[in-house]
């Protein structure tokens, strides 16, 4: 049986991982999407620090509070997702909040976001010995360990992401590109941008448990930067970002499933390359059109 045939098989062993795979890169890039709009990129990198950052300090507090906790224990997974997701929401409306005073260091606050997140993030792991290997475990993500109860915990979440996205497109759409119209236009933009933060927050935090920081940060920036240079109206521009992602995430899996090769950087490595490859032949398509005939 060929590997293709193997993987898509029914009864493939790991079909849950594959799922859950695809489901991360076809919904990170439609909250990806709108960080490009909002010109800030580099959130990508830092909020799936944070939600690392925030994993890590509930073991941390849980185990002042509650005493050691041992893998396996039932709450790990819940506790691990409440950190994630409270330091990934209170991250991104902090910054948010810093980003309409001024924009001309945002990248800054940004960058020292990251690297806060980042240290506190080791000190938090080497604060717990308790947990330490669990912690880790959790932090780096595993695809491969997801399960039918993780698996469906994680479609129901991210579909009621994507669901809430298709509803208040057009007013996630307008407080992106013109804040101050709408407010003329008797939007509550406050609101609106609560709500957007809100899903980003989830979904970033979910991606993070389920297949790690890097893997998170890779699918919300490279596909909706992929699907900018291919399309020009803002419906094509989310529904090619999730294809692509969705897409790349497969081939990812099956060349890491059919090479031996760690399966989160196969997957970045994949949907990077496509951004190089549409990228170099934008280029080149400029390049010609500007020749003389």
């Amino acid at each position: 049986m060929s590997t293709l045939g193997e993987i898509l098989h029914p009864g493939f062993l790991l079909r849950d991982a594959v799922a859950a795979s695809v489901l991360v890169g076809a919904v990170c890039p439609l909250v990806g999407v709108y960080f490009i709009l909002r010109r800030m990129i580099f959130l990508g990198v830092a909020l799936p620090q944070l939600s690392a950052a925030g994993i890590a300090f509930a073991f941390l507090l849980n185990r002042f509070i509650a005493g050691p906790h041992l893998p396996g224990h039932t709450n790990v997974p819940a506790l691990a997702r409440l950190g994630a997701f409270v330091f990934t929401l209170g991250g991104i409306l902090v910054l948010a909040a810093f980003e309409r005073r001024g924009r001309e260091v945002v990248e800054a606050r940004i960058g020292v976001t990251y690297a806060i997140a980042g240290a506190f993030t080791i000190l938090f792991v080497a604060a717990d010995p308790w947990g330490d290997a669990q912690m880790v475990n959790l932090l780096k993500g595993d695809l491969l360990a997801t399960t039918g109860g993780s698996l469906g915990l994680l479609a129901a979440v991210l579909g009621g992401v994507v669901l809430t996205l298709i509803l208040f497109q057009k007013e996630f759409l307008l407080v992106s590109f013109d804040r101050e119209l709408a407010l003329v236009f008797g939007k509550a933009a406050g609101l609106w941008d609560t709500v957007l933060y809100l899903l980003c927050g989830v979904t970033i935090s979910f991606g993070v448990m389920t297949a790690g920081p890097l893997v998170t940060f890779g699918f919300l920036v490279a596909p909706p930067l992929t699907a900018r240079l291919l399309t020009r109206h803002m419906v094509s521009f989310s529904v090619v970002s999730a294809i692509v992602g969705g897409v790349t995430a497969f081939i990812g899996f099956y060349c890491a499933y059919r090479y031996d090769l760690p399966l989160g950087p196969a997957e970045v490595a994949t949907t990077t390359a496509l951004l190089v490859l549409v990228g170099a032949g934008s280029g080149l398509r400029r390049i010609l059109q500007r020749r003389p005939a």
